[in-house]
This record gives structure tokens, sequence and C-alpha cells, in this order.
């Protein structure tokens, strides 16, 4: 039985980077739905589209197009902006655009067609209460403002993309949990039926077990009816 795995949380929780271990581990599609706002930030800011104005927003995505691959690249129309939606000017442009609620209903659809067929791991902010509210397996991830930002420092490094002090993004990631937590639209909170888990002093490897005990009762539960 193929289940959906949905996992919700703040900026530099470790998401993407648990989401696709699992993939790779049960032979699942990793999404990336936050890679998805991105897109619309930087096409946006390319295209000097004013991030508040959501009907501009909105006729942009009409005309856009946003595919992720099983490798996890993302291409934005047939370009590959895998590395580029990633720094922090990015991020904090797509926590703007994502509080429109026309641009995520547009994206939220995108995303539950693709999902249909099960089989996918989601990560993002709203996945487990809004993308997908039947999600057999639900994970909110949390870590403290510190340890995120060292992760998120060191993976800028890694993959050479510029990047501001610790503090810097430590501060920035503050500002981002406000706006996500804050939002009219689909703010980022915990689905009452989610497993909370906080990675702040846990590995990559921990974390991951930890989610696979969670999913493999589900398939296995599945499996036996």
């Amino acid at each position: 039985m193929r289940i959906n795995i949905a996992i919700d949380g703040p900026s530099a929780a470790g998401k993407s980077t648990i989401a696709k271990v699992l993939a790779e581990r049960l032979g699942y599609v990793h999404l990336d739905t936050g890679a998805m706002y991105r897109c619309v930030a930087l096409k946006a800011l390319r295209e000097k589209i004013d991030l508040n104005d959501e009907d501009g927003l909105c006729r942009m995505l009409a005309n856009t197009d946003i595919r992720l691959t099983p490798r996890s690249e993302v291409f934005l129309d047939g370009e590959e902006v895998t590395n580029e939606i990633r720094t922090d000017e990015i991020s904090l442009a797509a926590s703007s655009v994502s509080k429109h609620a026309k641009v995520r209903s547009d994206l939220v659809s995108r995303q539950q067609e693709i999902a249909r067929d099960k089989g996918f791991i989601m990560d993002g902010r709203d996945i487990g209460t809004v993308v997908l509210k039947n999600a057999e397996v639900k994970i909110y991830m949390v870590a403290s403002p510190e340890a995120r930002a060292l992760r998120r420092y060191r993976q800028n490094i890694e993959k050479g993309i510029p990047t501001s002090s610790v503090e810097i993004i430590a501060e920035e990631i503050r500002q981002r949990d406000y706006q996500d937590m804050n939002r009219e639209n689909s703010p980022l909170r915990k689905a009452d039926d989610a497993f909370e888990i906080d990675t702040s002093d846990m590995t990559i490897e921990e974390v991951t077990e930890r989610i696979m005990a969670l999913a493999t009762k589900f398939i296995h539960a599945g499996e036996e009816e």
C-alpha cells in the first residue's frame, strides 16, 4: 500500500532534507512545495512585480510553468533554478507571495493533482492542514532559530550560495516565522493529528528513522486490510 506523507514546519527545520531521504528509502516522490512559492517569488522579482500585488502575481502565474523532478531539480519555465531559489532574499520574498489566497489556491490545486495517486512526500507549511488533509502520516518538524540558522548557513556555503552570517540568518528566520504564523491565509500551524518532532539536536538519520517507524505502521496496516 502506498501512502502520502505530509511534513510541515518553519523555515530551515530540515523538512526538505528529511523528505528527500524518506522518498529514497520508500521509493516515493518528494514534492517540495516551498520550491514552488520560491519560483513565484523569483519570477516576480525578475519581472519587477510588486510582491503585494495579488492580481498581478496571479496573472503572472497563469503563464508560469513550475516543474519538480524526482532528482529534486526545480525548473521555472524550462530554466533550472534549483540553487537560485535558495538565497535568503528569495526565502523572504516567498513568504510575502505565499500570504495571498489566490496564489495559494493556484499552487495548492497543482499540488493536490500531483499527489492524487499516492506515493508522495510533501513538505511545506500547510500540507497537513490544507493541501493533504487526508495524508496518512503527518509530521510537524520544529527546531530552534539558532539551530536552523546554522543549518542554513552550512547548506549555503556547501552549495556556493551567497549567504549572510549565522546571526543575520537567525533574525531573518524569526521574521519569516512571524510572517508565516500570522498570515491570514493558511498560516503555519500544527495539524491536530500530526506528530511533532524537535530536530534541534537530532541527526538526519534519527529523524528519518522516527518517521519511517510511523510510516511503516500505516503501510503495513493497509496491506493487512
